[in-house]
């Protein structure tokens, strides 16, 4: 029996009881504990007293966060934020709450230094009910490439994430279940010290295509590329890319990751997933009509999005104490364009670039149009998919 039926039962037995002659009590009591699953002594407690009309009051301390009030703002930032995790969610308040409020209308004062204060523990509390599952896991499809692996090093120990500039490449197969035929890739490409990550769609990652995309990237990004780091595909280690690198006045030095050791290129491995798998999903794209669709997005709307309004955590130090690795990350976590700022290394020009381009971004356009733009790419790709299964 529900909760509802047992009180609307118990309601009607205790009238009954109450004003039933001794005889009767024990005839209604047995039929109340038969029909609501009540213990005998139980039973006899709730009848023999007064019938609470009130809800229970909540024990401890009155509530600073009332749901009610606090999480339409809330809960709106985290989904037009791509469902920041709380810690990243709380950095990332101030700068959004600005936007929320040029777009809706100016929040009471109260309301709004409570949001600047709420902890990371209470944003998990406050949208556990609204948390989504994720979805499976996608396939590997990196291919070894054998041509280059003496020409390539192995990079020795951790990478230097002290100073703008050091580059690492990966690739992201949208296959689906299956690695036969031809599809879509996901470029990723991530500069350590600040975490900028830009991402560009190609063809059966063939080297011609790795190799324009990353001159194209070189000229756009706001830092000079001092270092490239890569995976053992045969998409990197081809002597298109070989020449590329090593044939400039200034020489840019390229490592690549040990064999079968995918956390050698961590940092880019993570963008994989936050920036490619969450935007796109796992579907298979096995049309080149959809190429141009998704560097659309790739270049414009979802670099700004991620880059200028996401914010990261960066990794201070590792400790090993009693055989256990303890990470120590920053205390407040930045976007990849305020540590590009905070950065001497980056030329002041470039700083300015950034920040007038800043100026004129509002996340929550970002936001809509990265939507729309999802939606006609999803729609031409059911498109494509039924004239492919018509032939």
């Amino acid at each position: 029996m529900s909760l509802s039926a047992k009180r609307e039962s118990l309601a009607r037995i205790h009238g009954r009881y109450q004003r039933a002659g001794r005889p009767h009590k024990t005839r209604i009591l047995e039929e109340f504990c038969a029909t609501c699953g009540y213990h005998r002594k139980a039973a006899l407690r709730l009848l023999n007293h007064p019938l609470r009309t009130a809800p229970p009051q909540r024990s401890g301390p009155k509530r600073t966060y009332e749901p009610g009030e606090v999480l339409p703002v809330l809960k709106t930032i985290w989904l037009a934020s791509e469902q920041l995790c709380s810690k990243l969610l709380r950095a990332a308040l101030p700068e959004w709450l600005e936007h929320f409020e040029r777009r809706t209308a100016p929040l009471p004062e109260a309301l709004r230094e409570k949001l600047l204060k709420i902890s990371s523990a209470q944003i998990d509390r406050l949208l556990r009910p609204a948390r989504v599952a994720h979805p499976r896991k996608g396939l590997c499809a990196t291919r070894p490439g054998t041509l280059l692996r003496h020409e390539v090093p192995t990079r020795g120990g951790p990478p230097d994430t002290t100073r703008p500039g050091s580059v690492e490449a990966d690739t992201v197969a949208h296959c689906d279940d299956r690695t036969e035929g031809d599809y879509v890739h996901s470029l990723t490409f991530t500069e350590l010290f600040s975490g900028w990550t830009e991402n560009r769609a190609v063809w059966n990652k063939s080297a011609q295509s790795v190799l324009v995309e990353l001159k194209e990237l070189e000229l756009v990004v706001p830092y000079a590329m001092k270092d490239f780091h890569t995976d053992n595909g045969g998409e990197f280690l081809n002597w298109a890319l070989h020449r590329h690198l090593t044939g400039r006045a200034a020489q840019v030095p390229w490592t690549r990751s040990r064999a079968y050791r995918k956390n050698d290129n961590a940092h880019c491995e993570q963008k994989n997933w936050t920036h490619v798998r969450q935007l796109f999903g796992h579907d298979r794209f096995g049309h080149p009509e959809l190429v141009p669709l998704m560097n659309d997005l790739y270049a414009k709307e979802w670099s700004q999005f991620t880059n200028h309004f996401k914010p990261t955590f960066k990794l201070l130090k590792r400790e090993k104490k009693n055989g256990r690795t303890k990470r120590i990350y920053e205390k407040t976590p930045q976007t990849p364009y305020q540590r590009l700022l905070e950065s001497p290394a980056i030329p002041e020009a470039t700083k300015v670039k950034l920040r007038a381009e800043h100026a004129g971004l509002d996340p929550f356009v970002l936001k809509k149009s990265i939507e729309a733009k999802l939606k006609k790419f999803f729609t031409a790709l059911g498109n494509l998919d039924r004239e492919s299964t018509k032939t």
